[in-house]
């Protein structure tokens, strides 16, 4: 129960960065750090203790394997989202970047004042 609450303190943490700060650069690393809550979580919840992978489980039974295997569907899940994170963060900082070289400055308020 701690850890969920600790992943959520981590989502907390981050829609904080994203909401108050005005950097965009400090707004790409809360949209990052709600990415690692949300896949953080997502572990958690496909975790059980004493849990053995399916692959490992080879000559156990159907009902063997359903008492203590690990599901595997949510680690799959953490990694496609891990690529699609990167390929998104990877978009984000060359916009960020395109708005430092039209506009001169990271910060949100002057680049809505400089709009034009």
């Amino acid at each position: 129960m701690v850890l969920y609450f600790l992943s959520l303190v981590l989502f907390v943490m981050g829609l904080y960065c994203l909401v108050a700060k005005k950097n965009i650069v400090k707004k790409i690393i809360g949209i990052t750090i709600i990415e690692y809550s949300i896949n953080l979580f997502l572990i958690l919840i496909g975790y059980r203790r004493g849990g053995v992978a399916p692959i490992l489980m080879k000559d156990m039974s159907v009902a063997e394997l359903v008492e203590r295997g690990v599901d595997p569907l949510p680690q799959a899940l953490v990694l496609t989202s891990i690529v699609i994170g990167l390929g998104v963060l990877a978009l984000m900082v060359g916009v960020c970047l395109r708005l430092y070289e039209k506009y001169k400055t990271f910060d949100m308020s002057e680049i809505n004042r400089l709009r034009g």
